[in-house]
């Protein structure tokens, strides 16, 4: 099969490699009909998070059809359209149970906080990933999701990661109505978040971010405030200057690792790899936040060390809630949502690549080219099914 393979940091290619096959009754191979490229692939791309080896598959938001299944699997059945929820989970560990998805304690043994998540390195689990032609999805009666006839696969595949995270960012700041939410960051995530704000009954949203074409696109998409850091001396006392002095009642990073805006920071997180990624957000956000006020984190880090201004979050009295997203519990709100026409998920949908041009597509994405919001890869399988259903309606 055809499927991106990594090859070192800033270094990926389209090759083959072997079709996965059943290995437990449990599994199902996916035919993948859509996969996308995500803000936390390039903490990978760009060489942030360790033991990411070469040869290893990347993409945790995938969608497709089911191509076979092992003989304990119930709930699918050949042929089935799915999506995927990039956590692997058991749904009967101490944590699944309390649907704590993203921390399953069975499919990451080696691990003592993140649970199995697709192409996510070894850190992860070490499974192979989405972005490829087929993939082997463990634990299949607990996982994958039949996908509703009523659901475009478009807004399908955009329910595996990026929409049910930025609803959960959402979810966990505790917005009250009126309370005014910053959201730190502009891609997909930062997107969904700002728009899940307002469903959770913010009467203020401001997006933060350098890159002006992404700031132009939420304020569109989300209907909300943005501001350029570039223009901003000092992020907390900006953030004050707008709320009365007094500071956001919830900030949420939507950034992670890879942040910019603090030299000191890019050069101890991201270049010499002294702490786990740069911490300029959660410096951020702990410090524009008003007193008794919470901050929500889903920006992705590298294991373990950062340095955080703890003391100021004490002192503050703040709230500190992150985790990585419990996808399979938010689907269906998420189709609700969608079905009742409040959030348009596809619409972040830039550009769609051929999975043949996967290096095209992560150096387009990563170096935010071309005005990318969201790049969407399609296997030449799909292409193919995709031709033959056109020619039949002629």
């Amino acid at each position: 099969m055809l499927a991106m393979n990594y090859r070192g940091p800033y270094r990926v290619r389209a090759d083959h490699k072997p079709d996965p096959v059943i290995e437990h009754p449990g599994d199902a191979i996916v035919r993948v009909l859509r996969s996308c490229i995500c803000g936390s692939d390039l903490h990978l791309y760009h060489g942030m998070v360790p033991d990411t080896r070469v040869g290893h598959t990347f993409g945790h938001e995938f969608v497709g059809v089911i191509e076979d299944v092992g003989s304990d699997v119930k709930n699918l059945k050949v042929g089935d359209r799915v999506l995927v929820p990039f956590n692997l989970f058991c749904g009967s560990c101490f944590f699944c149970e309390r649907e704590l998805f993203g921390n399953c304690h069975n499919t990451n043994p080696q691990a003592t906080a993140v649970g199995g998540i697709y192409g996510y390195s070894h850190t992860a689990g070490g499974y192979d990933g989405g972005q490829a032609e087929f993939v082997r999805v463990p634990m299949a009666d607990v996982g994958p999701m039949v996908i509703p006839d009523d659901i475009h696969i478009d807004d399908a595949v955009l329910m595996t990661d990026a929409l049910p995270t930025g609803y959960q960012a959402a979810e966990m700041g505790d917005i009250q109505e009126g309370d005014t939410v910053v959201v730190f960051g502009a891609g997909p995530v930062g997107i969904f978040c700002a728009k899940s704000a307002w469903l959770m009954g913010a009467g203020r949203v401001i997006v933060v971010d350098e890159v002006e074409y992404r700031l132009e696109f939420v304020k569109r998409y989300a209907q909300c405030e943005v501001l350029n850091f570039r223009s901003v001396n000092d992020m907390a006392e900006h953030i004050k200057k707008m709320t009365d002095g007094l500071g956001a009642d919830v900030c949420i990073d939507c950034v992670g690792g890879d942040a910019a805006g603090s030299i000191a920071q890019t050069l101890t997180g991201r270049l010499m790899k002294m702490q786990a990624g740069a911490s300029t957000v959660l410096h951020w956000a702990i410090n524009s936040v008003r007193k008794g006020g919470n901050v929500s984190i889903v920006g992705v880090y590298g294991p373990t060390f950062n340095a955080v201004p703890i003391g100021n979050a004490l002192n503050k009295g703040l709230t500190l809630r992150m985790n990585q997203a419990s996808v399979r519990r938010h689907l269906p709100r998420l189709i609700e949502h969608i079905r009742a026409g409040r959030i348009n998920p596809k619409e972040i949908i830039t550009h769609r690549v051929p999975l043949e041009e996967v290096s095209d597509a992560y150096h387009i994405f990563s170096s935010k080219l071309d005005e990318c919001i969201k790049t969407v890869l399609i296997p030449p399988s799909a292409r193919e099914v995709q031709a033959v259903k056109s020619s039949a309606l002629h």
